[in-house]
């Protein structure tokens, strides 16, 4: 009775941290959807309460809707990820497979630059690019916004350290049956990494899809504005201090990923746990 007791008040103890955890990461969210139905006056209010006194959610999601090419936000949104996501999934798995199955002299070198890749950041290398984007004319385009995240040296390393789990068993099996390396990759690898690319792609897109530092430097025309720099354009042209408004279009823009996390969050566990192949 007394070791039940014990692990009964530990798992509540547990349980109370992660409520808290949950309230506390919720907190923004819940804030931004509280002021969405607001108006003015009860945002700036002296009292602080989360449920409005009038509801304004008709007239501030109708106001984000008719002042932000909401629709084009998204899609630009949905179009840069995902080609992002491709591009970068097509190199690493390649590199993350050759560098933990394959012998070659190379390998611990190219470790090591995967290693130092990981500690340069975008803002390190956005003047050189922004420079050679504009010698070829390419900025205010897809391809500037795309073209410097096609090789993401974290995801090679998270392939890498999936990859590293797979029996070595697997792989000379495929290669007794005639497989090419290419074939391996594409027929054995992909298919058993499916929960690592899945992993993966929430911090690709979530990283992407919120990112305004890099199209705030190559995108000057409204046509190809992603979602935060559409959000804030509107904030600084058209809603001013008008931040129900201003939170109804945030949620929009949220919620795309909000769905992509809940609909993957089974294989996003399972890729960071790094599993590798189950019985």
């Amino acid at each position: 009775m007394k070791t039940r007791s014990r692990f009964t008040l530990g798992r509540l103890i547990r349980l109370a941290l992660l409520i808290i955890g949950a309230v506390i990461f919720l907190a923004p969210y819940i804030f931004m959807i509280s002021a969405a139905g607001k108006s003015q006056d009860d945002i700036f209010t002296a009292a602080l309460s989360l449920i409005p006194t009038h509801f304004y959610y008709m007239q501030n999601f109708a106001k984000a809707l008719e002042k932000v090419a909401m629709g084009t936000l998204l899609w630009n949104g949905v179009v840069v990820c995902a080609l992002i996501f491709v591009f970068q999934v097509l190199v690493a798995i390649p590199c993350a497979y050759a560098m933990a199955k394959l012998k070659f002299r190379a390998a611990r070198m190219m470790m090591v630059l995967v290693l130092l890749g990981l500690l340069v950041p975008i803002h390190a290398t956005a003047l050189p690019l922004y420079v050679a984007f504009d010698s070829l004319s390419l900025l205010n385009g897809y391809t500037a916004l795309v073209a410097p995240f096609t090789i993401s040296v974290f995801a090679i390393f998270l392939f890498l350290q999936f990859f590293r789990a797979m029996p070595d068993d697997l792989i000379h099996a495929a290669r007794l049956d005639g497989m090419s390396e290419l074939g391996i990759v594409s027929r054995v690898i992909v298919p058993n990494a499916w929960p690592a690319v899945t992993a993966f792609a929430i911090f690709s897109v979530v990283a992407h899809w919120n990112d305004l530092y890099w199209p705030l430097i190559v995108i000057s025309k409204p046509g190809y504005a992603t979602p935060p720099l559409g959000l804030m354009n509107f904030r600084a042209a058209e809603a001013g201090d008008d931040y129900g408004a201003l939170m109804a279009a945030t949620i929009i823009i949220t919620i795309p990923l909000v769905a992509a996390f809940l609909l993957a969050q089974k294989r996003f566990v399972e890729g960071i746990t790094m599993t590798g192949l189950k019985g």
